[in-house]
């Protein structure tokens, strides 16, 4: 749903607005153009299951960010937050990863690789219809090139999609060097090195705050995790 998501954060510039006036715009004002009240409604759903739309939602507040700074990023940032919210979109990981560049990914393939994971959860209709959505989803994202002929291709990274991958990561316990080897970080398709040097990148920026001292390293993220939250995160832990 880039395009969607695209649309809808353009429109509704504010960071800070509530979810509420994500689902104004989208069902009342109609700001992405859907044709019927029903489309809208289901539109406004699928957004929500994928990127929560919420700026107290830790995670949809530094996509917001990133979002807004590193327009380059914006594919590569929809499919983390996606993957971090979707069961069958992270299912799919190791296929699509897997898979060298340049070989071609069949939707049966995928559709295979689907079902034996997850046994008669789907019809054959909706397996067919969830794969063809996973396979558009990894397309955007740059992971997969073509259209009915899906080839493996190399994502983009950059310093915004290296910082939001690290945030998953460390939202979920991960801290210093291990962040580079996240199932986040594996989705930038880059090098913990390469990585390493946009997180720098983004330090730079003011977006994150990465240390490295030999092979010690420190990430932290002042923008993004308040203070509750961070005594919950270490409660967790």
């Amino acid at each position: 749903m880039l395009e969607d998501l695209s649309a809808l954060l353009s429109y509704l510039e504010d960071p800070n607005v509530l979810q509420l006036e994500y689902r104004q715009a989208i069902c009342q004002e109609n700001c992405l153009g859907k044709r019927s009240g029903k489309t809208r409604l289901l539109t406004y759903r699928h957004l929500i299951d994928l990127y929560a739309l919420d700026p107290a939602c830790t995670i949809f507040r530094a996509l917001r960010f990133f979002w807004s700074r590193d327009r380059e990023g914006q594919p590569l940032l929809a499919l983390l937050c996606a993957y971090s919210r979707d069961s069958i979109l992270r299912l799919t990981r190791p296929v699509i990863l897997s898979i060298p560049q340049g070989q071609i990914l069949s939707r049966p393939a995928l559709e295979e690789f689907i079902d034996t994971q997850v046994p008669d959860r789907f019809s054959k209709t909706t397996l067919k219809s969830t794969a063809q959505n996973i396979n558009a989803t990894w397309t955007k994202s740059g992971h997969l090139n073509g259209r009915s002929r899906k080839v493996r291709s190399k994502a983009t990274a950059t310093p915004g999609s290296v910082a939001f991958a690290l945030l998953l990561g460390y939202l979920i316990g991960v801290r210093g060097e291990a962040l580079f080897q996240t199932e986040y970080a594996n989705l930038l398709d880059c090098s913990a090195e390469i990585a390493a040097d946009m997180a720098q990148d983004a330090s730079r920026r003011g977006w994150i705050v990465f240390k490295r001292v030999g092979t010690v390293i420190e990430v932290l993220f002042p923008n993004f995790i308040t203070g509750q939250e961070m005594e919950w995160i270490r409660e967790q832990g």
